[in-house]
């Protein structure tokens, strides 16, 4: 069973030594959220950044709201970054439900469904190096992986499903009990062998987790609920009692998820305390 860590979004300076330190330690990926209208880090920016200064781990959007942005531009900015990291890219991608966000950038958020879908098939003819658009050529550089980064979609609607099947290389699970991703993760396969897809679809689970004194499980949970309160309310309350605050719980639930069949843990760490990376290493190790 793989296991990586979420970057803590409330600190960008610390990110690097984040990064040097996982590096070391028994983490397979390094993931990092994406929100405009929020005190976060670009991530696309931010994980070039780590892949400089690493060699061995994978850098992974947890998830890239890819509707926000101009398709060209995430073709050829995700077509780099996997040049840059030698294949070490992995692009989630999702929607989001924050509609600030959107009207930030002037996009119509009842849209981003529709949109999604369009820019995914979009992607992957770019990164197969076909042109553009019938009077625009092809848009380089030829991606590390062939066919492009590795793709995993998130959420867990229908259409989710069906852009797996057609366009991406896996699920990303945000939230979702390993009881619940096991029951929509047999959906997705279905879905891949109807389409004719070979082999199988990636799993992998995302869960909120701190380790450390008091003092730092309290600053996990209140960036943890200020985050989830600016689109989800009083509902935030719920997820900051989920989140995973000591190393059994943290066992049992990588154990859990493998069970239900996830390829890859996802720890994502809501405090900045660079000492959580350590902690984090002991209980998994």
């Amino acid at each position: 069973m793989k296991v990586g860590l979420g970057l803590p979004a409330s600190d960008p300076t610390s990110l690097l030594g984040w990064a040097r330190r996982a590096e070391a330690g028994p983490f397979s990926t390094l993931g990092l959220l994406d929100r405009i209208v929020y005190d976060t880090p670009e991530p696309m920016v931010t994980l070039a950044a780590i892949a400089g200064i690493t060699s061995r781990i994978r850098v992974q959007t947890e998830v890239l709201l890819a509707p926000l942005r101009a398709t060209a531009l995430l073709a050829k900015q995700a077509a780099t970054l996997d040049r840059l990291s030698d294949g070490r890219f992995t692009l989630g991608v999702g929607i989001g439900a924050r509609e600030d966000d959107y009207r930030a950038v002037g996009v119509d958020a009842r849209s981003r469904g529709r949109r999604l879908n369009e820019q995914m098939a979009t992607l992957r003819r770019v990164w197969a190096g076909e042109p553009y658009a019938e009077d625009v050529g092809p848009i380089g550089p030829a991606p590390a992986r062939r066919g492009g980064p590795e793709m995993l979609v998130g959420g867990s609607v229908p259409a989710t499903v069906e852009r797996i099947a057609r366009w991406g290389d896996g699920f990303l699970s945000t939230r979702l009990s390993p009881e619940q991703m096991d029951r929509f993760s047999r959906t997705i396969e279905e879905s891949w062998r109807a389409a004719g897809r070979a082999g199988h679809p990636r799993l992998v689970a995302q869960v909120n987790a701190a380790l450390g004194p008091e003092p730092i499980l309290d600053e996990a949970r209140n960036t943890l609920g200020d985050y989830y309160r600016s689109f989800m309310g009083d509902g935030a309350a719920k997820v900051v009692d989920e989140m995973l605050g000591t190393p059994e719980a943290i066992r049992q639930a990588v154990t859990a998820y493998g069970d239900a069949g996830a390829d890859e843990v996802m720890l994502y760490c809501w405090s900045s305390d660079l000492d959580q990376v350590d902690r984090v290493a002991d209980a998994i190790t």
